[in-house]
């Protein structure tokens, strides 16, 4: 079976000068292999000039990139190619000032934001360690909030609680060579965005697709920012069906707010807070939506997020302190905390979606809460004129879409009450079918019903 282009792997014809890019690339990511004298298809189509090729591009490549790399001359059928093999380096490496890397079967140049990141990685750093100097430990908000809670956990010795706030942060490694770190502002400053753009939280009730109906802003540190967050989330956002036992008076939401709280404290400690971009949650009757700025780690896609997995925090400060406060977990089962809850409630698992560098976290409600919650709004119609029965999948979303052609498969699957994947294969299934077609492009294309098949 023929390897084909992928992050290690590229195959060029011939040689250019510019392919010390591709090599720059290989060095600053995983490494990888660059062959000279293969098609885009991986045949080999030989070289000419092999034996100087063998001499100049190791030069060029100490000279211009300043490493060494294995240039290996190779021969099948009676053509010759290069192999050269580059290691991934510890450090940072440029091609005349610019930074390239190696993703997926691509190479791309480091700017901006990109280019922070990955110089702070290759130096052991991580962007909430670094140091605010104009911040000082007496406009810190109290740690009374941080210690109660750690208290509780017993993640941190009890005597160490009893010192002041400030030997407090040092035993935390709070302070980057006196100076506080981004990560000890965000967690104890009253007003964080005083340093920090974009360190809060915004949520929305949308009551269409363009439509606010309200609007809340939570700030304050980032302790606090959770707290208040689920607290109107599931006290003004979140419509609970009241039922009673006895004279208990019973409140069951929509969905679990076990799931909820871990989906909130996720988005707060692993966000890029670099973005200057709030964390944002959209409510809607039949789902709750969760978007925070962020990347995956490098190789990982969202289905390495759904199995077990190491605890790689973003941020590892913050997420140290919420995990001496007792809110999570040190192992890497926020998802699965998440999807276990959803299925002692009996809801549909939390869908986790990566895309235009961030992370959604959608959790649809269950068909009867969305019944329940819509019933409110319209019109009483005699119990005979209902349907006896939802329609099944591919006919709900052909409803949907022919009613609102733009809308996104996440959009439809939170208006049916189904999973995403379930409406992803129901559609391929109807595409096949030749029930449904898409026109235009993926971001500013529509949906297409067919009817009668033409």
């Amino acid at each position: 079976m023929k390897t084909k282009e992928n992050q290690n792997i590229e195959w060029k014809k011939n040689w250019r000068d510019e392919y010390l890019k591709w090599i720059c690339g290989f060095a600053n990511a995983q490494g990888g292999t660059l062959y000279i004298g293969k098609d885009d298809n991986g045949n080999i189509a030989g070289l000419t000039n092999a034996p100087k090729l063998l001499k100049d591009i190791p030069n060029k490549i100490r000279d211009i990139l300043g490493i060494i790399v294995d240039v290996n001359l190779c021969s099948e059928n009676n053509l010759d190619y290069l192999k050269i093999i580059v290691e991934p380096y510890p450090y940072p490496i440029s091609y005349k000032g610019e930074y390239h890397y190696r993703t997926g079967s691509t190479k791309q140049e480091l700017k901006g934001a990109a280019l922070d990141k990955f110089l702070l990685k290759k130096q052991g750093l991580h962007w909430d360690a670094l140091p605010i100097q104009r911040a000082t430990v007496a406009e810190l908000s109290s740690l009374d909030t941080f210690k109660s809670l750690a208290i509780k956990s017993q993640r941190i010795d009890e005597t160490i609680l009893l010192e002041e706030d400030e030997q407090i942060l040092e035993k935390l490694r709070l302070f980057n060579e006196g100076s506080l770190k981004r990560a000890t502002v965000l967690l104890f400053h009253p007003d964080p965005e005083k340093y920090i753009t974009g360190a809060f939280v915004k949520i929305a009730f949308w009551e269409s697709k363009s439509e606010i109906l309200y609007q809340d802003e939570v700030h304050g540190t980032l302790f606090e920012q959770a707290e208040k967050t689920i607290d109107i989330l599931t006290t003004k956002y979140l419509k609970a069906e009241i039922s009673y036992e006895g004279l208990v008076r019973i409140d069951k939401l929509p969905m679990p707010k076990k799931a909820l709280r871990e989906a909130v404290l996720n988005a707060i400690v692993h966000k890029d807070y670099s973005s200057g971009t709030p964390i944002q949650i959209s409510v809607y009757k039949d789902k709750v939506m969760i978007w925070n700025n962020g990347e995956l780690f490098q190789g990982w896609t969202v289905n390495n997020l759904y199995s077990k997995h190491s605890s790689q925090p973003y941020n590892p400060d913050i997420a140290n302190a919420f995990f001496r406060a007792g809110l999570i977990e040190a192992w890497g089962r926020g998802i699965e905390k998440m999807q276990n809850a959803c299925k002692e409630h009996g809801s549909p698992e939390p869908e986790i979606n990566y895309e235009m560098g961030g992370l959604w976290t959608i959790f649809l409600f269950k068909q009867e809460a969305i019944r329940k919650h819509s019933a409110k709004t319209l019109p009483e119609t005699p119990p005979e004129t209902l349907p006896k029965t939802l329609p099944e999948t591919p006919e709900a979303i052909l409803v949907e879409l022919k009613k609102q052609p733009s809308l996104t498969l996440v959009e439809v699957a939170g208006q049916i009450g189904k999973s995403v994947s379930a409406v992803k294969r129901a559609v391929k299934k109807l595409i096949k079918e030749g029930k449904l077609r898409r026109v235009g492009p993926q971001k500013n294309g529509y949906w297409e019903v067919v009817e009668n098949g033409n």
